[in-house]
């Protein structure tokens, strides 16, 4: 035990020590702490739609008395789990990405990890960029196949360990966010494409931070380069821009079988509560056109904020890098006291000297708050 509370000693001197906040309201773009109200800039919800209690309501009465309005699925989908609402969903998704088929899975931890880990075997490998997430970083490290991280958005890097490793293995898998979560900027999908091919690859994208806020149809940063059909897996989790819960994987029929086959975060999982796939199906059947106008004010803002704050986001992530963890963590606690809730992200969730505040724009945010937000900002930390 005492080698436990060594650890987390070291965490609290390099102020890299996690607590669970004690929020008690969410409304809006705003959200309660300690009684303290705060504009929120820490949340994920891009389209400000889960604080959206009319919304909620119109859901609830108007599907109440439906079947599947129930709290939980009781079973794995290849139990007793399934029901035509989850269909709905895939085929939803399958529609909107023009792929063949579609997989729900719980958490997009879960997605990625056990996408990966199904289809790499022995005798293959994995090309990861060396900044993804670590659900991505997870599942590289239960596959069986061997693999290797190439230096951040470094494409001539990641084409040199292509020519140099890609023939000695089977199967070969690169793997990259669309939208980094941490700095904002975004992967160059024709790159990754044109390397896929030159070396025969499977590519996977996750468009996580990218789905709602990217794309005509809100499909994220392949769509937006008229990319879609050259990517071979895309996973998006429901849990940020949806406001549920969640994630999809989309790609061909025999590899979406394949991992209702062998993917064991999909096999062994509860379904999730069939409350929650009628709401997705609600926001995409029925609200898609406030989603595009939430995905076009969200777009305008972070337009505007680059212009006022430019850093290396190309997205609604806007990083803050202060480098000395202590020094982030008081400059976080100094703007929550001046009313915005904004956290400090230290290593390991980021490089070592490269600790930063974290903005993550939503569509109800306006421009002039943000501006107000950095005037504050610089007389303390810029």
């Amino acid at each position: 035990m005492q080698n436990y509370i060594n650890e987390l000693n070291k965490l609290k001197e390099n102020s890299s020590f996690r607590t669970i906040k004690n929020i008690k309201e969410k409304f809006s773009k705003y959200i309660i702490v300690d009684d303290k109200k705060m504009l929120n800039l820490s949340s994920n919800d891009y389209l400000n739609l889960s604080t959206d209690k009319d919304l909620v309501l119109e859901f609830v009465d108007k599907y109440k008395n439906k079947n599947e309005f129930i709290l939980s699925s009781a079973s794995a989908r290849l139990l007793t789990g399934n029901s035509s609402e989850y269909k709905r969903l895939e085929n939803n998704f399958s529609s909107l990405s023009s792929k063949d088929a579609s997989l729900l899975f719980n958490t997009g931890y879960q997605c990625n990890q056990g996408v990966i880990s199904a289809l790499i075997s022995k005798g293959d490998c994995i090309f990861c960029d060396k900044l993804n997430h670590a659900s991505i970083i997870s599942g590289l490290k239960l596959s069986q196949g061997d693999h290797f991280r190439y230096r951040h958005l470094d494409y001539d890097n990641l084409e040199k360990q292509l020519s140099e490793k890609r023939k000695n293995y089977k199967n070969a898998l690169i793997v990259s966010e669309s939208v980094f979560s941490m700095d904002g900027d975004i992967a160059d999908i024709k790159k990754l494409v044109e390397l896929k091919k030159k070396y025969n690859c499977l590519l996977m994208l996750d468009e996580a931070h990218a789905f709602g806020v990217f794309g005509d149809n809100l499909f994220g940063v392949a769509q937006e380069n008229n990319l879609l059909d050259e990517i071979d897996i895309i996973t998006i989790t429901l849990g940020k821009s949806l406001a549920s819960m969640g994630a999809i994987c989309v790609s061909n029929r025999v590899i979406i079988d394949y991992l209702i086959n062998k993917a064991s975060t999909f096999i062994f999982s509860t379904a999730l509560p069939s409350i929650n796939i009628m709401w997705s199906n609600f926001l995409l059947e029925e609200k898609f056109k406030l989603l595009k106008e939430k995905k076009e004010k969200l777009n305008s803002l972070f337009k505007e904020v680059h212009k006022i704050y430019p850093t290396i986001s190309s997205s609604q992530i806007i990083p803050v890098i202060i480098g000395d963890s202590l020094k982030t963590k008081n400059t976080a606690l100094f703007m929550q006291d001046r009313g915005y809730y904004v956290l400090p992200i230290n290593p390991p969730t980021v490089p070592l000297n490269t600790s930063r505040l974290r903005l993550s724009l939503t569509s109800d945010i306006t421009k002039d708050e943000m501006k107000d937000f950095f005037e504050k900002l610089k007389n303390y930390a810029l």
